[in-house]
């Protein structure tokens, strides 16, 4: 984004502080377009650079951990623990 929030130059101070107001343009305002692609109940994780050059796929990934639940044991809920 090439745009800055709108900042009184002219009060600039010498240190990079948060501004106690920004005005912001809402009729510029675009809808998040990664909101729909997220089912309910998923979460998103973002992957570092060494670990994404391996899992290149969503599918890669949800593959792997998987197989590495499955070689786990059971977790124990409230219910099963009878507290």
């Amino acid at each position: 984004m090439n745009q800055e929030p709108y900042q009184d130059k002219s009060a600039e101070s010498e240190h990079d502080e948060l501004q106690p107001e920004y005005m912001f343009d809402y009729t510029k305002a675009k809808p998040n377009r990664f909101a729909n692609k997220a089912a309910d109940g998923s979460l998103v994780v973002v992957l570092e650079a060494d670990i994404a050059q391996v899992f290149t796929t969503p599918d890669a990934v949800k593959r792997v951990l998987r197989a590495l639940i499955a070689t786990m044991p059971p977790v124990l809920t409230d219910t099963d623990r009878n507290v």
